[in-house]
């Protein structure tokens, strides 16, 4: 019982979004690559606002670049070999980094990582100007992949409009809305009530 949480862009609320799910589903959560450590460590912050058991990296990179070239510099290569799930007995959330096409390698991408993991994945778009276009491209890729997607879940102001047009346009249902939240704590969190579509990850078993 998993899922691979990816996003349209870097900054668009994976993190956010991922520790929501594990708030509501008492999943743990693992990032299979975090780049800028230190300080940054996507892991704490789950932590923080989910209270999520945390699975350890499998690379902490200090360039808060792509994995790709923040691994070079640190004169790494990042295989797909490297990366297995972690075992554990309750849900996994897995949070990507960057977009889908972000490089592992010279050759491998996100895209790559998240067919091997084999686990449905949840597309995270901002809810504002633009987001019809990226979630649609992000979409494609998936789907060019022949990748399972559970749906699209929207960060930021909400706006009507560009959630209808992701859903006609896209093919997909957007599964929930995170608001702007200040301050950004776990009760603010756990107060955004999920739709029941975006939980039923935790049925799927692969």
């Amino acid at each position: 019982m998993r899922v691979f949480v990816t996003g349209t862009d870097t900054g668009v609320g994976k993190t956010v979004a991922s520790a929501w799910l594990c708030l509501h589903t008492g999943a743990d959560y693992w990032k299979p690559v975090q780049t800028g450590y230190p300080p940054d460590r996507d892991a704490k912050d789950v932590e923080h606002l989910s209270g999520a058991r945390i699975h350890p990296e499998r690379h902490r990179l200090l360039l808060p670049r792509s994995p790709q070239e923040a691994a070079a510099r640190e004169g790494l290569r990042i295989g797909l070999d490297d990366f297995a799930c972690p075992r554990t007995s309750r849900p996994l959330v897995i949070e990507g980094a960057g977009g889908v096409l972000a490089p592992l390698n010279e050759e491998a991408t996100m895209l790559d990582l998240m067919a091997r993991l084999a686990a449905p994945v949840l597309v995270v778009a901002r809810a504002g100007l633009g987001t019809i276009n990226h979630t649609c491209l992000t979409l494609l890729a998936l789907r060019g992949r022949s990748l399972p997607v559970l749906g699209v879940l929207l960060c930021g102001e909400p706006d009507d409009a560009n959630r209808q047009a992701i859903e006609h346009h896209g093919r997909v249902r957007v599964l929930g809305h995170i608001p702007p939240l200040e301050p950004l704590t776990r009760a603010a969190l756990s107060g955004v009530a999920p739709a029941a579509e975006a939980l039923d990850w935790v049925r799927w078993r692969l």
